[in-house]
């Protein structure tokens, strides 16, 4: 699952890849409670890596499917 996160007063955005097996539903609940809290939300990305976020500097998370899942071009059905 693809997380991109917009980050205050930044034109920059944070895009963490998580293992295909990423539960969507505490992915949500994970960022709900980082923002609710006033504290860091912590992802592990597909190698392994963490990435953590300062809640208050979270301006929106967009919640997607992968890149390899992503159908473009011609061929897609």
């Amino acid at each position: 699952m693809d997380i991109r996160i917009g980050i205050v007063q930044s034109m920059k955005e944070i895009d963490v890849e998580l293992p295909a097996d990423a539960d969507r539903d505490q992915v949500m609940k994970d960022v709900e409670a980082a923002l609710t809290d006033e504290k860091v939300l912590w992802l592990t990305d597909r190698k392994g890596r963490r990435v953590g976020i300062p809640a208050s500097r979270i301006a929106y998370v967009e919640l997607g499917t992968p890149a390899s899942d992503r159908v473009v071009g011609f061929g897609a059905a």
